[in-house]
């Protein structure tokens, strides 16, 4: 299995990584309630509330990253090229999402943008060695 193979399970853990951070406290204060945790969510402040839009972000973006390694795997891109986009991808992902909890607003929109900035240059890079070239 590829680096890049191995960094979609990375990006598919971490909304589940943010949602033990976002209920992490509440369950220490048993304030947590598992029948109806939608409500738990809604109800959320600070950090706790960050976590929880961090990780509905991640939810939101995973779908075309997937798409995007995979893609670039079928079309034979050069495996160090989609290498380094996909552990790029992860990185700025990581850096994401310690911005959005952080209330690093401004930051945390740059890293976003480099992570969106590898999800289409994973595309690119499949259409060029497709035969795809715009």
């Amino acid at each position: 299995m590829t680096i890049a193979f191995w960094t979609i399970l990375m990006a598919v853990l971490m909304p589940w990584m943010l949602a033990a951070a976002t209920k992490a406290s509440a369950v220490r204060r048993r304030k947590y309630n598992n029948k109806a945790p939608r409500d738990f969510l809604a109800g959320l402040q600070g950090a706790s509330q960050r976590a929880n839009w961090a990780q509905q972000n991640s939810f939101e973006i995973l779908p075309g990253y997937i798409a995007a390694v995979i893609i670039a795997h079928m079309v034979g891109v050069e495996q160090s090229h989609i290498d380094l986009l996909a552990v790029t991808f992860v990185i700025s992902r990581i850096l994401y999402e310690g911005c959005y909890i952080r209330n690093l607003a401004t930051l945390r929109s740059a890293v976003w943008f480099i992570g969106l900035l590898c999800i289409v240059g994973l595309f690119a890079i499949s259409a060029q060695s497709s035969g795809l070239k715009s």
